[in-house]
């Protein structure tokens, strides 16, 4: 291998953990028009692995911003991200797999309260958690297929397999 292919490889898999945590970000923040840029044009994903649906990127971006509603507060950890390049005889080519650990805590929206904090940054009125324990966490596997286009990697695909989950009463 030489350096320069050494180093376009090193650059395809920061480009595609790149996606991967904007991938993150984006529904974290609820940012639901970054998701869509992240997907190819025939992109999917599929949640049925933990309790919901599968279809066109586009469509599950609005069923995100609808189910995420509940959980106005989350943070994705997504870890152990391991990252196959597609390999053309030494050469990087346009597909990669990526196959990474994910744990994720989320607040229930709660509802406005009153009094002298309710209106204040992380107060019972924001929206935020503030020092509240997640009222949902769930912890699991994602996989993505992702291939180079014009703009860079995108995602094809991405699928959710949750391995476990702790409930409000559970």
């Amino acid at each position: 291998m030489t350096q320069r292919v050494a180093l376009a490889t090193v650059m395809d898999r920061l480009a595609v953990d790149a996606v991967i945590t904007g991938y993150a970000v984006a529904v974290d923040d609820g940012a639901w028009s970054d998701y869509g840029a992240l997907f190819t044009p025939d992109g999917r994903a599929d949640y049925r692995g933990a309790g919901g649906v599968e279809g066109p990127a586009d469509e599950i971006a609005r069923w995100l911003e609808e189910t995420m509603r509940l959980f106005p507060v989350r943070q994705h950890l997504i870890v152990n991200r391991r990252i196959d390049l597609e390999d053309l005889g030494g050469y990087t080519g346009d597909r990669a797999e990526v196959r990474a650990d994910y744990l994720n805590p989320m607040c229930l929206a709660r509802k406005a309260a009153s009094g002298p904090d309710a209106d204040a940054p992380g107060g019972a009125g924001s929206g935020q958690a503030g020092g509240a324990t997640p009222d949902f966490v769930t912890g699991g596997r994602y996989t993505f297929e992702l291939r180079r286009a014009e703009p860079g990697w995108l995602i094809r695909s991405v699928a959710v397999h949750e391995k476990w989950r702790r409930a409000p009463g559970a």
